[in-house]
């Protein structure tokens, strides 16, 4: 015998007699995910370029994340914002990132409307919509999402996970953290590393630990009831945190250099089919320097530093992997629409030198290469925070130019995977339609068939500003129903509308061409000139890499991109 329920908020529909045998019971019903609704599973890597997976082109072995994009799908014309707070609000609220008050990471934010940090309620999570329609609600990882004074054990602590419709959370609440001794937080609460690095301690390894004991803890108790889980370990950020069994195994695989690694990975992309079979590399950079031009003893570090990201890389593959494995043998993995993203285009934080501790980076602090080789022998262990040159991120976003914090290709186009074998038939394709991370939400409320809510606890909601992509998922040929996205990230902006894209770089198309280093406000006088003379333009429908500026022979085409650029900065 069923029970009688009545909805929340109507009246009772049950008998109140004088008797409880002239009664009849009637309860509130509780949210419940519709029969056979799928899980869903967002893997949000850091700092990781379009060239870096192998199923990208990349040399690095990363077998469970290849094996999703065989039995999925690869999408080459994703894009996120440049930088990663600003993303991951894209990511579990389908607004962009001004819209979400998060212009910037949570620790630069400002007093101006779009760059408090505050993500409005107005604009509500996908966790939130999800729990509210039956589904567990899970983080696990990287948060960043919270203004930078509100994470200590004084809170508010509305703006933490377990405020935004996540039940459970564990990981850091910050952008980045130590992989042997992180800050960690359980729930709402700070909690210390269950072991040691000389027990063995990794932090990639303690997340996928507890993610797989939240749906464990769950589904013993209620097997059909659907999950989100929203995974974000540390990698691929610094600190490049990975034991030498890992790192060892790419022994001198990368002492050809980075322009190596360029042409070898562009080669591989053409043959898989993820660039045009006309495209073209991008030029070379002018702020990285000639491989062949170096000292042999800078060549020895930088290839060690590239060998110690690619075995942390490899890796969080195989944890990841050990994730997967689990929701098979749940009988799950079928039901289980993942998606797997970049938050951006690789890291340039290791400066032109790399670094053994990247503080040194955010506080200008110039790298000194003989106490950086000194240190060789302990990268990727517990005493150093350690990053790469930037000549591997330039490596690192084959085929594009330039990398994280720009909005060139480079910083942000981001490999994105899609693999639900119950939600589509086509596997191992690429698609191309133009999407940005601020469709996955509407994605999967289209996919699990859920209306966006007119209100979340009482609150009214705002528009949805991203568009389902799910009719591409079986149709290559679908027309995509994204068309216009505009990007703004430390003053260096850009505009894509129907195959075009004109970009203003702040403070210059490089470093050295600007003569200046990054970080410095654009002057008022400055923004004049850059709108008259600092834009430019290309054709990416027909130049994938963005390697062509065909500004000068285009003067209406890119005016009417620049005036689109304004109409949507304005309406965000």
């Amino acid at each position: 015998m069923s029970l009688k329920e009545y909805k929340p908020g109507s009246a009772f529909n049950g008998v109140v007699g004088r008797t409880f045998d002239t009664s009849e019971q009637a309860w509130p019903e509780p949210p419940r995910a519709k029969k056979g609704a799928p899980n869903v599973l967002f893997i949000v890597l850091d700092d990781v370029g379009f060239g870096q997976l192998g199923c990208y082109g990349s040399p690095i072995h990363t077998p469970n994340m290849d094996a999703l994009a065989e039995n999925g799908l690869r999408y080459n014309n994703m894009h996120t914002t440049a930088l990663c707070s600003p993303t991951r609000s894209c990511i579990l609220t389908g607004r962009n990132h001004h819209s979400n008050a998060m212009a910037c990471i949570t620790e630069g934010s400002t007093g101006f409307p779009g760059y408090n940090a505050s993500i409005p309620f107005e604009n509500g999570f996908l966790s939130e919509i999800l729990l509210e329609n039956g589904y567990n609600t899970y983080a696990i990882g990287k948060w960043h999402l919270t203004p930078a004074d509100q994470i200590s054990a004084a809170g508010p602590y509305d703006r933490w996970p377990l405020g935004r419709g996540f039940e459970r959370y564990y990981g850091f609440m910050g952008g980045e953290t130590h992989q042997y001794y992180p800050e960690l937080v359980f729930d709402n609460h700070q909690v210390e590393p269950p072991k040691t690095p000389e027990q063995g301690y990794h932090l990639t390894e303690d997340l996928v630990d507890k993610a797989i004991s939240f749906v464990a803890d769950a589904k013993q108790v209620a097997p059909d009831k659907p999950f989100f889980m929203y995974f974000a370990p540390g990698a691929m950020h610094a600190p490049h945190h990975v034991r030498k069994e890992w790192s060892e195994k790419y022994k001198g695989q990368f002492d050809e250099g980075w322009g190596a690694y360029r042409e070898k990975t562009f080669a591989r992309q053409k043959e898989m089919g993820l660039v045009p079979a006309d495209a073209e590399l991008s030029r070379n950079d002018p702020d990285v320097p000639d491989w062949d031009a170096l000292p042999a003893e800078e060549k020895r570090l930088y290839a060690h530093m590239m060998e110690v990201f690619a075995g942390f890389l490899e890796h969080t593959d195989f944890h990841i992997g050990r994730l997967f494995d689990f929701l098979k043998s749940l009988g799950e993995f079928d039901n289980t629409l993942i998606m797997l993203i970049s938050d951006n285009g690789a890291s340039s934080e290791g400066g032109p030198t790399g670094s053994v501790n990247e503080n040194l980076f955010f506080n200008q602090v110039k790298e000194d290469l003989q106490t950086n080789l000194a240190h060789i022998d302990e990268l990727g262990g517990p005493t150093t925070f350690n990053h790469y040159p930037w000549g591997w991120t330039w490596a690192g976003n084959t085929p594009f130019r330039r990398w994280k914090r720009e909005t060139y290709r480079g910083g942000i186009s981001d490999p994105f995977i899609v693999h639900f074998p119950s939600g589509f038939q086509t596997r191992g394709e690429v698609r191309s339609q133009y999407t940005h991370a601020i469709d996955m939400m509407p994605t999967v409320l289209d996919l699990a068939g859920i209306e966006p809510p007119a209100d979340i606890k009482g609150v009214t909601q705002s528009p949805i500003e991203g568009f389902s992509f799910a009719h591409t998922l079986d149709d290559a040929g679908a027309e995509g129903k994204h068309h216009t996205q505009y990007f703004e990230m430390l003053g260096h902006r850009s505009i894509y509308h129907n195959g075009w894209r004109a970009v203003c770089p702040w403070p210059g198309p490089s470093f050295s061409e600007a003569g200046t280093g990054f970080g410095n406000p654009i002057p008022a006088e400055k923004l004049t000139e850059l709108d008259a003379k600092g834009w430019e333009l290309y054709h990416v429908d027909v130049d994938f890499s963005e390697n062509q500026n065909i500004a000068e022979g285009n003067r209406a085409k890119l005016i009417e991109m620049i005036a689109t650029w304004y109409v949507e900065a304005g309406k965000y």
